[in-house]
C-alpha cells in the first residue's frame, strides 16, 4: 500500500550525519521521502507523535519508548573514544564541581542521561542541572561554571580560552566500562513498517548512504569545510575515528550496558531488548 501523503524521514541537523544523508539529499542515491532536519530531541518527539517514518533518534529516545520503533540494523552515531562533539567544558577541575550547576542543552537527551550517569556514578559528584541555550549563556555575559555542549556547538566552543578542563563523554564512558558509546540510532516506526506503507528497506537505503559517504570522503571533507572550526585533518579524524557509524555486537554491547544503567537509575522503566526492523 503506497501512503497518502510523502513519507518522512529525520535527519539529525549535525555535521556527523553528513557522511549518510548527503549522498540522499543530493540525488546521488534516489528515495522516496522528505527528508526532516532538527535537533536530536526535536525528531524524538516528531517520532513518538508519529509525524516521521523513519528517522535518526536518540539511543534514550529507544529506552524509553522501545514498543514504538524497530531499529535500524548496522547503524549508529557512536564512539570507541573521544567522540569531540559531545563534551563537558567547565571553568574549574571536575572535583569542584560538587555542589554546582552544570549548564545541559535542551537538544539532547542522550547526552544528558550519560552526563548524570558519569557525574554520580563514575565521579560520586552532586551537581545540579539547568537547561538553556549555552551559546546564548555566553553572549549575555551569564557564563555557568560549567556547560555540555553538544554536535556543532561542541566542535566550535570545545577550545574555549574560560573553560580549560574538558571532559569527553565517550570518552569517559570507554574508560568507566570499555566499550563504545552510542549516542544516535536510527529506528522505523512500528506502525508504519506494519501498515506496509514503507516501499522498500529504509535500513538499506541509509546504510548506501553511509557507504557512499565514507568512500567519499573528499567530498564529505569540501562540503564540511565551509565555516568549520575544525581543520581538514581534524575532519579527517572527527569522520573516520572520532565516529563509528555501525551496530555491531560491541557496540550493541556498549548500548545494552547504557540500558542497564539507565534502567537500574530509574531513568528509564527497563532494560529493552533491540527489536531490529526485517523488510517484508
Amino acid at each position: 500500500m503506497q501512503p497518502a501523503t510523502p513519507l518522512r524521514m529525520g535527519r539529525i541537523g549535525y555535521l556527523n550525519v553528513l557522511p549518510i544523508y548527503h549522498p540522499l539529499e543530493a540525488g546521488i542515491i534516489p528515495h522516496d521521502y522528505e527528508l526532516v532536519a532538527g535537533p536530536p530531541a526535536v525528531l524524538n518527539d516528531m517520532m513518538s507523535r508519529g509525524e516521521l517514518q523513519v528517522s535518526s533518534c536518540s539511543c534514550f529516545e529507544y529506552g524509553r519508548r522501545p514498543e514504538r520503533y524497530y531499529l535500524v540494523d548496522d547503524l549508529s552515531i557512536g564512539s570507541h573514544g573521544s567522540v569531540m562533539s559531545v563534551l563537558l567544558l567547565s571553568r574549574v577541575p571536575l572535583r569542584q564541581l560538587d555542589g554546582q550547576t552544570i549548564l545541559i542543552s535542551g537538544e539532547t537527551h542522550t547526552s544528558v542521561a550519560l552526563l548524570k550517569l558519569l557525574m554520580r556514578n563514575r565521579y560520586g559528584l552532586d551537581v545540579s542541572y539547568t537547561t538553556g541555550s549555552v551559546t546564548s549563556a555566553l553572549r549575555r555575559g551569564m557564563p555557568p561554571v560549567a556547560f555540555l555542549a553538544i554536535g556543532d556547538e561542541a566542535l566550535r566552543l570545545r577550545n574555549h580560552p574560560d573553560y580549560p578542563y574538558r571532559v569527553d563523554m565517550a570518552d569517559a564512558w570507554m574508560e568507566w566500562t570499555g566499550l563504545p558509546f552510542i549516542f544516535g540510532l536510527w529506528v522505523i516506526s512500528r506502525a508504519a513498517a506494519d501498515a506496509g506503507i514503507l516501499p522498500d528497506d529504509p535500513g538499506a537505503l541509509l546504510r548506501a548512504g553511509r557507504d557512499w559517504g565514507l568512500a567519499h570522503m573528499d567530498t564529505i571533507l569540501d562540503l564540511t569545510g565551509y565555516g568549520c572550526p575544525l581543520s581538514r585533518e581534524e575532519l579527517t579524524f572527527y569522520y573516520l575515528h572520532g565516529l563509528t557509524y555501525s551496530l555491531n555486537s560491541r557496540e550493541q554491547d556498549g548500548l545494552r550496558l547504557f540500558y542497564e544503567k539507565l534502567a537500574d537509575a530509574g531513568m528509564i522503566p527497563a532494560c529493552p531488548p533491540l527489536c531490529f526492523y526485517s523488510a517484508r
